[in-house]
């Protein structure tokens, strides 16, 4: 029988990021922007012992996908793997990290984690070597895809025929542009190319994987204060009905939280059906 992918949003949005992914004996955190207590804390929600992780994969060195990552490779002496540029750019941020357990990748160059399959592919964000990740078990392949200014070429051919994809839909530009509490800046970081994608251009996205065969979509990395999970899901699900696709009927989007853990999705190749679960 077919071995199982899982997958939990433990944690996605501004104010910290943590993804968890099994194939196998393997189990991963992608990314670890919360507290180490507040990580621990996820896994054991889903039944996950912390100490069984295999490895930590960074997309890159920003505050809100690092804070507890050098709490967990300390405590629980869990490998770590980054790009070069994100190791410099994470410095001592997170403070000592033994040497032993820091593992250098490549954007673009596979690698295996037991018998999941990793590929670190680039995204465009202002970070030193910032990736996204599509892992794969068997028949099975999910990614995770945030922290991108837009929806490039490279992006969508790293990713196609995914089964479920985590897609970032961080803001409404009109909410963004309104909000008093950001700079001009600020403002323009977040709309620029290298910043973070809006609703309208994630559902796009979206739409443009579905065409190639995928069916499980979850938004995620919603900004706190310049959008609403309603709106972020409106927004998509209007888009999809544009091209005459329902969703719960043709593809399934779901949100993922800033706040809480979301969803533990249990991934199964039986021809083309998936087993979900709730």
């Amino acid at each position: 029988m077919a071995m199982e992918m899982v997958f939990c949003p433990l944690y996605s949005g501004s104010s910290g990021n943590a993804l968890f992914a099994q194939y196998g004996d393997t189990r991963v955190l992608i990314d670890a922007g919360k507290s180490g207590k507040q990580i621990k804390e996820a896994l054991d929600s889903i039944g996950v012992d912390i100490t069984s992780l295999s490895a930590i994969l960074i997309t890159h060195e920003h505050s809100d996908h690092i804070a507890g990552l050098g709490v967990l490779a300390r405590r629980y002496r869990v490998p770590i793997y980054a790009t070069a540029g994100t190791w410099r750019g994470i410095g001592s941020k997170v403070g000592a990290i033994p040497p032993e357990l820091k593992a250098t990748i490549e954007r673009g160059s596979d690698f295996y984690l037991g018998q999941l399959g990793v590929q670190p592919f680039a995204i465009p964000h202002d970070a030193c070597e910032p990736c996204g990740f599509r892992l794969w078990g068997g028949q099975v392949s999910l990614a995770t895809c945030t922290d991108l200014g837009y929806f490039p070429e490279s992006v969508r051919s790293a990713i196609t025929g995914c089964d479920l994809v985590l897609l970032e839909s961080n803001h409404d530009p009109d909410m963004l542009m309104a909000n008093p509490h950001y700079s001009a800046a600020l403002k323009r970081r977040i709309l620029g190319n290298k910043g973070h994608l809006c609703n309208d251009v994630s559902a796009d996205a979206l739409m443009t994987l579905a065409a190639s065969g995928t069916r499980h979509f979850i938004l995620g990395h919603l900004s706190g204060e310049n959008n609403t999970p309603s709106l972020a899901l409106d927004t998509a699900v209007r888009r999809a009905a544009r091209d005459g696709a329902q969703n719960g009927r043709d593809l399934q989007i779901d949100l993922a939280w800033r706040d809480r853990v979301g969803e533990v999705y249990v991934l199964r190749r039986d021809g083309n059906a998936f087993l979900r679960s709730l």
